[in-house]
């Protein structure tokens, strides 16, 4: 059997391998144009966003420019605010008698957390405390206050200029320089010679920074954080020396036990008898466990209006301790210690 060699064409064979990919190619091409063409008359072209970029007052590099427009935004917002309340007062005159009630805003104060030691002014076991604990014996006018106010070693002179015109608030106050004697060795001096109160004006970098207010012969003692000082030269539009009168005292939220044992410590301060004539006015006012005291004088315009006048000084005071018995740092029983981290944790609970 003869075997033949049938020769093959390698040129021809390559040809169609082109062909058909140069098909496949086209068959994609024209694929590709469909989809675009259908999917250009499917979609509509969509309009171009016209919010406005992102703006800040601060980005604006020049110092007075950024002034003004912050002030402008100010401005801006407080029409608004005075337009939306006068929007809103038409509303309540139209609505009359049917209008709804007022909103209250909310603050720190009024959402207080309720504290259980909190005084009821006719609870009887509050009476009874008030009328056997150590001020009863002022409260029931037995004795009449007599105040030494006296600084730590070596005071300088914007400390002595404090304690001076503390003199003149409380009556019947004298100042004493320390001399470098010790407190347990003040306190008998002062028992003997009949004070009923041992004030110490603390300071530090020439600063008063702490007040420890001592009631004699059986206590208790308070010692105070002091801040914000200002002495009269220091306030503006501030009216003449107070005079010698009695000033009448006004103690504002102490509401809790704590705070109202402290109420009572200023209190025996002043004499119970104010001198209306004189017109003058020592506040103490407690708002966020911080006592702030003002001195003024009052005058009535008429019978709505009365004008009042602040005289100094004025400062701030917080609680830092309560011992029980006269000034003893090292064996004195403490009733209550302020611990900062754990009684300043929660922002809406306060102790006075």
């Amino acid at each position: 059997m003869d075997i033949t060699e049938v020769p093959t064409n390698q040129s021809s064979k390559g040809k169609k391998k082109k062909n058909k990919k140069s098909a496949k190619a086209k068959t994609k091409v024209e694929n590709m144009e469909v989809e675009k063409e259908s999917s250009a008359v499917e979609k509509k072209p969509e309009p171009a966003a016209t919010f406005p970029p992102t703006f800040s007052v601060s980005e604006i590099k020049n110092k007075q420019r950024r002034h003004l427009m912050f002030m402008k935004f100010k401005q801006e917002k407080r029409k608004q605010k005075l337009q939306l309340r006068k929007k809103k007062r038409k509303e309540r005159e139209a609505l009359g008698d049917k209008a709804p009630p007022k909103e209250v805003p909310k603050t720190i104060e009024n959402q207080r957390v309720f504290d259980e030691t909190t005084v009821d002014p006719e609870d009887e076991e509050v009476a009874f405390d008030e009328g056997t604990d150590e001020f009863s014996a002022y409260f029931n006018g037995l004795t009449n206050p007599k105040v030494l106010i006296t600084t730590s070693d070596r005071p300088r002179g914007r400390t002595m200029k404090f304690c001076e015109q503390l003199a003149t608030v409380i009556p019947n106050a004298h100042v004493y320089y320390r001399r470098g004697l010790a407190l347990k060795r003040i306190i008998p001096q002062c028992v003997a010679r009949n004070f009923t109160y041992m004030m110490v004006i603390n300071e530090d970098r020439q600063v008063p920074n702490g007040l420890v207010l001592c009631h004699l012969p059986d206590g208790p003692t308070a010692h105070f954080k002091v801040s914000s000082v200002r002495l009269r030269k220091e306030m503006k539009r501030r009216g003449k020396d107070p005079t010698e009168h009695y000033p009448e005292v006004i103690l504002n939220n102490f509401s809790t036990r704590l705070g109202h044992s402290i109420g009572r410590l200023f209190a025996a301060l002043f004499p119970q008898n104010p001198q209306f004539v004189g017109r003058q006015v020592a506040t103490f006012h407690n708002q966020r466990d911080f006592i702030f005291f003002r001195f003024h004088r009052y005058i009535f315009k008429n019978e709505k209006k009365v004008g009042i006048q602040e005289l100094g000084p004025r400062f701030t005071l917080k609680l830092r301790s309560l011992q029980k018995g006269t000034f003893d740092s090292k064996y004195g029983e403490y009733e209550w210690v302020l611990k900062r981290h754990e009684m300043d944790a929660c922002r809406r609970k306060f102790q006075l």
